[in-house]
């Protein structure tokens, strides 16, 4: 649901938002729960996906619940594996011809996760979850899921079998996960859950840096890329106190266009006869986040911990400090 296109397509007055529409941008301006659907990867060879579901099931730890109903051990994965027939899936034995590139290796399986952030119940994502796999790939996709509580946001993992029962293959594209979202949002509120789904842009977003990255980085080690942006960034600050990001000012495009688009929907709404909810949407246009690139949250990020390194020691020293005077009385 496009609720910006309604807002610009033309004079106030000339367009009227449905009941479902005010409903979401009620949601959006209220700050109701946003769902996650993620596509997260797929397994391309079988003894990829045999590793993906051991990973999910914790090694056996957990149970899978399949499409068919049955809940299955770490014993039986195999034969869900067997059941699935993915060696028959064609595509994966193409080989490169003419001495041209490899094909690219296609898709057995599409791993998913659906999930609401704390501290929604665990058994309303569960069941939301088996709500949207059965409104989307019954039938059609072999699938198999499993609830994940462990972290602070309950999730379930949902892997699909590409190829269809009709045969063709499913091709998830951006579309496809909006409507995902869309749909699970729904789902969620069918299970009593507030929730909602919209872009990160609307909500004055982009894609969010990993929480205290620059600090597990140094702490335990990550990836090599995230290593050298936050050494980068480092190097950066301690040169010129400051963070230069080319990044910041397509950001700050996207905004503008984002603040325009949220006054063409208070416009409307005041249109409509919806005073109130336009003030709302004023006062939540007027107060999205900081407009704020990955490098610059992770160089926020690093400044932190530095600050909170130096208090950490600076009490420190004032304690051992305290002893030293004391045993010198």
């Amino acid at each position: 649901m496009d609720i910006f296109s309604a807002g610009r397509a033309g004079p106030p007055g000339s367009i009227q938002f449905t009941p479902a529409q005010v409903e979401q941008i009620t949601r959006t301006v209220r700050r109701t729960p946003e769902v996650m659907v993620k596509v997260t990867g797929g397994g391309i060879r079988r003894g990829a996906v045999a590793a993906h579901l051991s990973y999910i099931s914790r090694k056996g730890q957990l149970e899978i619940e399949t499409d068919e109903g049955d809940r299955i051990d770490k014993k039986a994965q195999q034969g869900l594996l067997k059941d699935w027939h993915l060696e028959l899936s064609p595509g994966q034995y193409r080989k490169a011809k003419d001495g041209k590139p490899p094909p690219r290796a296609v898709k057995l399986t599409h791993n998913i996760v659906l999930s609401m952030p704390k501290p929604t119940p665990p058994d309303k994502v569960l069941a939301a979850a088996k709500a949207f796999a059965r409104e989307k790939f019954a039938l059609k996709h072999r699938y198999a899921l499993v609830l994940h509580t462990h972290q602070e946001h309950p999730h379930v993992h949902l892997v699909v079998k590409a190829e269809g029962a009709d045969g063709r293959r499913l091709h998830i594209d951006k579309a496809m996960l909006r409507e995902w979202r869309e749909d699970f949002a729904r789902l969620m509120r069918a299970q009593g859950v507030a929730a909602n789904a919209t872009p990160r842009t609307v909500r004055g977003q982009s894609k969010r840096a990993e929480r205290d990255a620059a600090y597990r980085t140094r702490r335990r080690g990550s990836s090599y890329a995230l290593r050298a942006r936050v050494d980068s960034i480092a190097q950066e600050l301690a040169t010129t106190r400051t963070i230069h990001d080319p990044a910041h000012k397509k950001l700050a495009e996207t905004r503008k266009a984002v603040l325009a688009g949220w006054e063409g929907v208070a416009a409307a709404l005041d249109a409509q006869g919806q005073i109130e909810l336009a003030g709302d949407v004023r006062y939540f246009a007027k107060h999205l986040p900081p407009v704020r690139t990955d490098r610059e949250r992770l160089a926020e990020d690093l400044i932190r911990h530095v600050k909170a390194v130096r208090a950490s020691q600076s009490g420190r020293e004032d304690k051992e400090r305290d002893r030293a005077i004391e045993r010198s009385r």
